[in-house]
């Protein structure tokens, strides 16, 4: 696929995700409906990373405001067969040393595992979102794609911390990150009903990290988690209520994309909506609105919003027993182009491996192809782990 959508210095390390502004710079979020707009002001962790002496290759390639697979719904994609997250893939190749990521529905986490690359999504609010042309704000995630657990943690060091600017911003000033953590006293977890979703390619990362970790002195344990189906629906609901609520902005009026040919109001917000995104976003736009409708809205908006906190205290429970949880990011490691009619029900089969830490805010990174997920403030947990089993395969 097409992996920049604007190159900015050919000598940058970093590039960033084109749902994160960049001053003078285009930010399509992938939309044709953002395809002209420029904006005025860097993103927080735009201006952390200049301030701290990196310069920025480019603005990284991103499906439709990140909602999809790896990209595939992106105005500004190729004919490629394959898919692959824009911003791994340089990573991969050597081209940049790290890359900075919107989390939302799980894209940079499968795109990491996809290319063999490793991915933290911190712990919700520990990084600022000021500067993300927003989604799903109560689950969308700033983080860290890079080669190595050396580098994420270089790079999330800079990134992370208080920004007033945020309202979803934690107190701390700056947070201090460890690859040192003692694996051989911890105690892990797979679930089964991740595990058994996943493609024998999957299962086969996961049996050789466990037995890596298992050669370190860890203790690995097979467990059931019997939210895991809830956990998917809940954020899928919680998401798409909220897409729809952000992306009801962008109307053909103050910015954005218009319809050359309307007759009134109504039909300039219907044609320009229609023929500036793409189906996914409009099937979740739809989605959207019809789980806040006034007889839905306490089935299933209201009711996603309580099962959250049920989920949050289940895992929380979960994680005061184990250090870690091992699982799938997804269910292969390798993905096709297909028919994006069908890129609603593609994108929520997928979504199970990634929906945990989404609509929990729990920390996650993928490594090795295997996601692991620990306890809010743990990225050294995760980030020690990675760094053990990256030493020795090294």
């Amino acid at each position: 696929m097409k992996y920049y959508i604007n190159e900015i210095k050919a000598t940058g390390t970093i590039a960033v995700d084109d749902t994160l502004l960049v001053k003078d710079v285009p930010a399509t979020a992938g939309s044709k409906m953002l395809e002209n707009f420029k904006p005025l002001f860097n993103a927080e962790v735009v201006d952390r990373l200049l301030s701290a002496g990196y310069e920025l290759s480019g603005k990284t390639n991103v499906g439709e405001f990140g909602l999809d697979l790896l990209g595939e719904t992106s105005y500004f994609t190729d004919d490629d067969k394959a898919l692959k997250g824009a911003a791994a893939a340089l990573v991969a190749d050597g081209k940049i040393k790290a890359a900075i990521n919107v989390d939302l529905n799980g894209a940079p986490r499968r795109g990491a595992a996809v290319s063999g690359v490793d991915f933290i999504k911190p712990t919700y609010g520990t990084v600022s979102r000021y500067g993300v042309i927003a989604c799903a704000c109560s689950g969308e995630t700033v983080g860290v794609t890079a080669k190595n657990a050396e580098d994420i943690k270089e790079i999330l060091t800079v990134i992370a911390g208080n920004d007033k600017k945020d309202g979803t911003s934690l107190p701390a000033e700056k947070y201090e990150y460890s690859l040192s953590e003692d694996v051989s006293s911890m105690k892990l977890c797979v679930i089964n009903e991740l595990y058994d979703k996943a493609s024998d390619e999957i299962k086969a990362k996961i049996d050789a990290y466990v037995t890596a970790l298992q050669s370190k002195g860890a203790k690995v344990e097979r467990i059931s988690l019997d939210l895991v189906a809830a956990a998917q629906t809940a954020w899928q609901i919680l998401m798409a209520a909220e897409t729809t609520n952000n992306l009801s902005r962008f109307d053909g009026v103050k910015y954005g994309y218009r319809t050359p040919e309307y007759k009134n109001i109504d039909e300039l917000y219907v044609k320009s909506r229609t023929e500036a995104f793409s189906f996914l976003t409009k099937a979740t736009i739809i989605y959207g609105s019809d789980v806040l409708a006034k007889d839905k809205y306490d089935a299933c908006y209201d009711k996603s919003l309580r099962l959250r906190r049920v989920i949050v205290d289940k895992v929380k429970e979960l994680l005061a027993a184990y250090d870690a949880i091992i699982a799938p990011a997804c269910s292969k490691l390798s993905y096709e182009k297909y028919d994006l009619n069908d890129a609603f029900a593609k994108v929520y089969e997928e979504s199970v491996f990634t929906a945990i830490p989404s609509v929990t805010g729990l920390p996650a990174m993928v490594t090795g192809g295997v996601q692991l997920i620990a306890d809010s403030f743990k990225e050294s947990t995760l980030l020690s782990i990675a760094h053990c089993v990256e030493k020795e395969e090294a």
